[in-house]
């Protein structure tokens, strides 16, 4: 005989019913992926690695800005802050026997991303580039990682996870900035994780609010402002990885910008929707405010840590160059953060006039064509001479060993009208995920548009990559949704037959697309990990005379 619900027992049902529907109008709906939403991302972790250590001590130099970050790390090991270094070192670097000075060294970009850099030499060493490029192509393999579960929970899709970090793993130009010990790569990664948390408190903050709407009665004097939802864990998450991405570049504060912009709005659109009478001002007082006073100075002291190496130590550079103790209060800042603000005075001055020309410098309104992509090693090989970094003798009449910092061309290109399409979309629509995904590329490239006399290179394109991905994704879940629909475009009803049909016609393409950039990705390889090929091999990948 089955027992009647009690009143409390029916009132936690409707509750939570209400609850649930507070939570669609928000879009804030649970999704659970199952067991497939985490392995699939794992696989593609171990697939991205695997791509990403092969080969990874070819060429057995320092290739292109290497010879900076390497050791920097290297000295950040020995000192904690950079040394400056003899003419020849890149010899006695290669030759086992690194000989910097001891002598402090004026670097303008802060330490983390060397930091991280260092960790990989920790285990492995400096007499190998393994041990250099190590950190890289873990961030590499991080990143393909983090991708997909974003894709996963932004388009509630396990497959769309995948299908992004594919993508992910096999580009080249994300493959080849994995690969090399510069500093990029870190930035990216810590944008995306960012990124990443701010999704999750989106969702979470979300879901609160629609617990308080469902028990909140709608005559209540709550609803002139709503709820305040205090601690926020997911957004301080997110202050951290944004002040390690600024510890790694600078130019990271476009994003710190940006995403605190998008995080408000977000906010202000949730309290919007959810019927708060006083919307705007319950947004600034509740979340906005909130957010400027914890997450802002979190970001600024996770920087502020990565600088420890050089606060503690005497002999950094600039590290004692401070003016006297000012008067009053200004003289209570201890000397050593004087001596930090008088480096970074410095350090923007040379970012904000960095004009020197430079052969592979390219504009930014050039970098979603490809027009300038950045070679990073090239060495050229008569018959019958022999390969010094893998001891491979060149068969051909010439041989050409390259390391092109070249993007698939099919995603790179379909990227860039995946962003028209998304820009068109957000116009129209107003989704908030296409906004997300503009926002990125706002904060990644098109901040480098007001500063046009700047000398400037296409990898700095890697931290919008990701949302370059994102945005064609969002095309493939348009196309797997055509046709798919209860009714056409006439009001007929359509088949389930035809629906299941429409289905799998979709899939297929979008699967079709991922193989044939997979094909791609083989055959630019061989440009984009340094191996020895006829020339006329290499030739046949240079598609457009600027490429090399």
């Amino acid at each position: 005989m089955n027992r009647a619900a009690s009143p409390t027992e029916r009132g936690s049902a409707a509750g939570s019913a209400a609850a649930q529907r507070y939570a669609a109008r928000l879009g804030a709906e649970r999704f659970v992926p199952g067991l497939w939403g985490w392995l699939v991302p794992v696989i593609i972790f171990v697939f991205a690695l695997a791509l990403r250590l092969d080969g990874l001590n070819n060429p057995h130099t320092l290739i292109f800005d290497e010879t900076y970050y390497a050791k920097d790390a290297y000295a950040l090991l020995q000192t904690g802050y950079e040394l400056e270094w003899p003419s020849g070192a890149d010899a006695d670097w290669l030759a086992g026997d690194p000989q910097p000075t001891g002598q402090g060294s004026y670097v303008v970009h802060p330490p983390l991303g060397k930091w991280l850099i260092a960790l990989g030499i920790l285990p492995f060493g400096m007499a190998e580039p393994l041990g250099w490029r190590f950190s890289s192509a873990v961030a590499g393999a991080l990143g393909a990682l983090l991708i997909a579960f974003i894709a996963q929970r932004m388009f509630r899709s396990v497959f769309l996870g995948g299908f992004a970090g594919t993508l992910t793993a096999v580009e080249g130009h994300h493959l080849v900035m994995s690969r090399v010990a510069l500093l990029d790569i870190f930035l990216t990664l810590f944008v995306l994780a960012a990124f990443g948390a701010l999704l999750a408190d989106r969702y979470s903050a979300r879901r609160r609010l629609a617990q308080w709407a469902a028990q909140t009665p709608g005559e209540s004097t709550g609803w002139e402002y709503g709820p305040g939802l205090m601690f926020r864990p997911w957004r301080l998450a997110a202050g951290v990885l944004l002040g390690c991405a600024v510890a790694v570049k600078l130019s990271a504060l476009s994003f710190v910008a940006v995403f605190g912009i998008l995080a408000v709005l977000w906010d202000l659109q949730a309290r919007r929707a959810l019927g708060v009478r006083r919307w705007v001002r319950a947004g600034l007082r509740h979340d906005a405010l909130p957010a400027v006073v914890t997450v802002l100075p979190l970001a600024a002291l996770t920087y502020l840590g990565s600088w420890i190496g050089w606060l503690l130590s005497a002999e950094g550079w600039g590290r004692s160059a401070f003016d006297p103790a000012p008067e009053g209060l200004a003289g209570l800042v201890p000397g050593a953060l004087r001596a930090l603000w008088n480096y970074h005075a410095s350090a923007t001055e040379f970012h904000t006039g960095l004009e020197s020309g430079h052969e592979y410098a390219s504009h930014p309104l050039t970098w979603l064509f490809m027009g300038r992509p950045v070679s990073m090693h090239y060495q050229s090989l008569s018959q019958g001479e022999e390969y010094e970094h893998t001891g491979q003798v060149c068969q051909a009449e010439a041989c050409s060993s390259a390391i092109v910092d070249l993007a698939n061309p099919l995603i790179w290109w379909t990227g860039a009208v995946a962003l028209v399409v998304v820009l068109g979309l957000w116009l129209g629509r107003r989704d908030w995920r296409y906004g997300a995904i503009l926002s990125g590329v706002l904060a990644g490239g098109a901040v480098w548009l007001l500063f046009p006399g700047r000398t400037m290179f296409f990898f700095y394109t890697i931290s919008y990559h990701p949302f370059l991905i994102l945005a064609i994704t969002v095309v493939a879940a348009l196309l797997l949704r055509a046709g798919t629909g209860p009714v056409d475009r006439q009001g007929t009803p359509r088949p389930r037959a035809a629906i299941v049909s429409a289905q799998q016609r979709n899939t297929v393409f979008v699967l079709c697309f991922t193989l044939l950039a997979v094909a791609v990705s083989v055959f630019f390889w061989p440009v984009w990990t340094a191996e020895l090929i006829p020339y006329e091999q290499w030739q046949m990948r240079m598609w457009v005379q600027s490429w090399i």
